[in-house]
């Protein structure tokens, strides 16, 4: 390519400017001379020089990362016709009988009782001498068999220790002594812009080394992990191989990608090495993650919201529901409470609530500070264990029925007083029942059945109590309404006039 031209009007302008500052160009060879009084301006130095070389990263840790292939059991016994499931379907749809066609090359229609067939390719890092490998959960989610291969072509079945969907680790062991294990680095010291490497096998393709940079820390994709974004290329097979920094330290655990295609689009994901260490840990104990529940259902508090109860700035987690007989319960926490510290930390995001309380042991007592109807209150509470697949509780909603009503025209309302029949289905100790919405209320999103329970951080316990709220507030100013909808507890502005 040729070098771009300079423009003759710039040239110009560079000419008129040496002029003004007393500078001139030399007849015969054309430089640019400053006078003698002239002041340099001193060098900076570069903020960055040149590129990165990997190469010894690559010899270091290279022997340290793993190949990791599964297959699973697959049943060949669809059915005794030996057809294939578009056909039988085809048959169950009009009603047809099924014929009894012998699968072919099965003598009689017998069928074999199950078989093995490749079912994913992955990487992963060897965290010990004594061959412990760290993966992620659905690299080895329902293989029937693991085999690891290292860089030197050994290859070894291996062991499934545990693993962890909720942060997507896995712990897989090889009978095998004395192999090369990586170091763990600190994710505290990552930096934003700072040069990482991966290594792992893209589609099958062993011993593959990208690099990149860190994009961002802390991105929130999930419920217990704050992922690190990173623009290295990682591709399908990449999963479970680590993310490493200049000094050869893992940092992560490549994870996942955002893709419209399927493949590499510049943006990839990598599990925090501390979260998954912490994991790792309790695996190899145990078998399984240990995690503390306190029995609420939580929610982001947003800037409006925050501003009109008297918050402030928008933190914290909104509890929306709290679970009958839960820590949550038994410590005093209410639906429509805000809950801006555990631990002595701070909430400052919906998802920090659930990682501080799935990392504490459970049986332990913690401090909470919730914000509640304009003031902050400590409580005390007892974290219990998360258990496997918890089923969910189908709980059996109120039915509406007739009450004493009133009408709240400056906000569009009318309510009813709630039946004790319907305080306890819901749990609540007063609040009232919309009857019908309309205006301002109806814009805000209120529906008939509806409870409002508290009308700018007061309490309503009956249709008297919410109409003498109601009376003192300024309704020319957003209001806000902590309302209950079936399990879930939300803060409801009605603005006046559309505001």
């Amino acid at each position: 390519m040729q070098p771009k031209p300079i423009h003759a009007a710039v040239l110009s302008l560079a000419i008129a400017a040496g002029a003004a500052t007393g500078a001139w160009w030399g007849a015969s060879d054309h430089q640019l001379i400053a006078p003698a009084h002239a002041q340099t301006a001193p060098a900076t130095a570069p903020l960055v020089t040149g590129l990165p070389d990997f190469t010894q990263l690559v010899d270091a840790v290279g022997p340290a990362v793993v190949n990791i292939r599964t297959t699973e059991k697959i049943s060949t016994q669809p059915s005794m016709s030996g057809m294939d499931e578009d056909m039988l379907e085809f048959f169950r749809r009009f009603g047809l009988p099924v014929p009894n066609v012998p699968r072919q090359g099965t003598p009689g229609g017998n069928a074999d009782e199950g078989e093995e067939r490749p079912s994913g390719v992955g990487s992963g890092f060897i965290l010990s001498p004594d061959g412990y490998v760290m993966t992620n959960a659905h690299v080895v989610e329902g293989a029937s068999e693991v085999i690891v291969t290292l860089t030197d072509k050994r290859e070894f079945k291996a062991k499934i220790i545990g693993s962890d969907k909720r942060t997507d680790v896995a712990v897989v062991k090889i009978d095998a002594k004395g192999l090369p294990a990586v170091k763990i680095g600190d994710v505290g010291r990552l930096k934003v812009g700072e040069w990482v490497m991966a290594i792992g096998s893209p589609f099958g393709l062993e011993n593959s080394v990208t690099a990149g940079i860190v994009s961002a820390k802390q991105r929130d994709t999930g419920d217990y992990l704050p992922f690190i974004q990173t623009d290295v290329a990682i591709n399908p097979g990449n999963s479970g191989g680590p993310l490493l920094n200049m000094r050869g330290e893992v940092v992560g655990i490549n994870s996942q990608i955002y893709s419209r295609s399927g493949g590499f689009m510049g943006i990839s994901f990598a599990i925090p090495i501390d979260e998954a260490v912490r994991v790792s840990d309790q695996l190899r104990a145990t078998g399984k993650v240990t995690r503390g529940r306190i029995g609420v259902q939580i929610g982001q508090v947003t800037k409006d919201v925050a501003e009109s109860i008297g918050l402030g700035t928008a933190r914290g987690a909104l509890v929306s529901a709290v679970e009958p007989d839960s820590p949550a319960a038994k410590a005093g926490i209410e639906a429509g409470d805000i809950i801006v510290k555990y631990d002595g930390k701070s909430i400052d995001k919906v998802a920090d609530l659930p990682r501080l309380v799935g990392n504490t042991k459970p049986g332990t007592k913690s401090s909470i500070s919730v914000f509640r109807r304009g003031q902050m209150r400590d409580l005390t509470i007892t974290v219990a264990e998360v258990e496997p697949d918890e089923a969910q509780v189908a709980r059996a909603e109120g039915k509406s029925s007739p009450g004493a009503t009133a009408t709240a025209k400056q906000i569009g309302l009318v309510v009813a007083d709630l039946t004790e029949a319907q305080k306890k289905s819901l749990a609540i100790k007063g609040g009232v029942r919309i009857v019908s919405a309309a205006d301002a209320a109806a814009r805000a999103g209120l529906r008939e059945g509806d409870v409002v329970l508290a009308i700018a951080n007061s309490e309503v316990s009956n249709v008297k109590a919410f109409e003498a709220v109601l009376a003192k507030v300024d309704k020319s100013k957003p209001l806000s309404l902590l309302v209950r909808r079936g399990e879930w507890t939300q803060y409801v502005l009605i603005r006046p006039n559309g505001k």
